[in-house]
Order: structure tokens, then sequence, then C-alpha cells
């Protein structure tokens, strides 16, 4: 009869053991893949509404509800930037978008792209201060648009000091500290909104002088520059 005890006491404890290490299993993987999805509600989803807004990729309303006009959005936002296209804000969506997660593993990458923002924000500064907020947006999504295409440097500084390729680095005006509208919209064209619409070129129709310029395919006009492939 001890015996029986015994067993049953070993069974049972191997039994509470094992519903512990399987809770603390569930609970790394809930941690590990924190995200918002269809269905999420809450300021994180509104957040990523906003900015999805802002950046021209959803038209819906800010309210939180992530829904299937959010889902399509994110899509269309993961497409652009090379993540695995499902229409859920996991941690790496995530972080594309500038948004802070205590689950994405990734609080050293706001750090590692300071540079980056800061060099993108005085080239932004230097070429198109004074131009509409979009415009600006859209000359910081050139230099990201060049970064992606083989024609050009991989690097944002690498494209930014390519030799001749800005007024603003030949003239200095690179050197100059930049204001808050360029340094945010340095932000929103790294986090991907690009209202050039895939422009790897600019220039200002007023004052231009090279002919070669004018033959490149228009994308759109914004304020005084026109973009162009």
């Amino acid at each position: 009869m001890k015996k029986l005890n015994k067993r049953k006491i070993i069974i049972g404890s191997i039994l509470i053991v094992t519903g512990i290490v399987l809770t603390i299993i569930l609970l790394k993987n809930n941690e590990v893949e924190a995200l918002s999805k269809y269905g999420s509600r809450g300021s994180e989803v509104k957040t990523i509404q906003d900015k999805l807004k802002r950046w021209g990729y959803y038209n819906g309303s800010v309210d939180g509800i992530y829904g299937s006009k959010t889902v399509a959005a994110v899509k269309k936002f993961q497409q652009k930037n090379g993540l695995t296209v499902d229409g859920i804000a996991g941690p790496k969506t995530l972080a594309a978008m500038g948004i802070n997660s205590s689950s994405s593993g990734s609080s050293g990458s706001s750090g590692s792209n300071a540079s980056d923002i800061t060099l993108l924000s005085k080239l932004i500064y230097g070429e198109a201060r004074g131009e509409p907020y979009t415009g600006q947006v859209a000359v910081g999504a050139v230099i990201m648009n060049r970064v992606k295409s083989s024609s050009f440097p991989n690097t944002i500084a690498g494209v930014i000091y390519q030799p001749g390729a800005f007024d603003a680095v030949s003239d200095g005006q690179i050197n100059m500290t930049a204001n808050s509208t360029a340094k945010k919209a340095a932000q929103d064209a790294m986090n991907g909104w690009d209202p050039s619409y895939g422009a790897i070129y600019y220039f200002n129709p007023s004052t231009a002088t090279n002919k070669w310029i004018w033959s490149r395919p228009m994308t759109v006009t914004i304020g005084k520059h026109r973009f162009c492939k």
C-alpha cells in the first residue's frame, strides 16, 4: 500500500513539473510572438494605424481596432519593406515602423539607426527645407530608394556622399543642424513612406541645366521638386 502511494506521489509530482514546464514554454512563446493582428485592440493598434495613415498605406479610421483594412495596410507596408507579408504586426514589422515593443528584442535598433537618421535629416534639411513636408519625406525616400538599387551604394552614407550626387554636400549645407521637421521626415522615409513613388532622382525644373535629368520618367511633382526614375 505504501509503495502504491509513493508511486502515486511520484507520478503526481511528474505531472505537476510537466505542467509547470509547459506553462513556462507557452508563456515564453507568447512573449516572443507578442504582436498585433486581426482582432487586436488597443493603443499599439492606434499607433500602427496612425503611422500607416500618414505614410499613405491606410485610409481607415484610427480607432485602435485591427480590422481587415489594417491588415491590408500592414501587408502593403511589409511588401514595401521586404518583410514577411502576413498582415501581422510582429516584432520585425513594429521595428520597421519605429514602434517600440517590449517583446521585439530590438531595443538597440533605434540606437543603431540614430546616425543614419541624423545624416538623412541633415541631407533633407540642406536639400529641401522650406518644401512641403511631403516633399521633404520624398527627398528622404529617394535616398532610401537608391540604397535599395544596385546602381547606387548600399548604405545611406554611401548614397549621400557619392561624389557630385547632392548640392547640399557639395556646398557644405550637409553640415547644418537639421530642424525637427527634417528629423521627422527622415524617420518617416526610413520607415517606408515613399511619396516619391519609387523615384531615384529629383530636381528643380526652374534651375536645372542638365539635359539628361529632363529625360528621366517623372513620377510626381511636389513643391519645387520634380521626382523621377
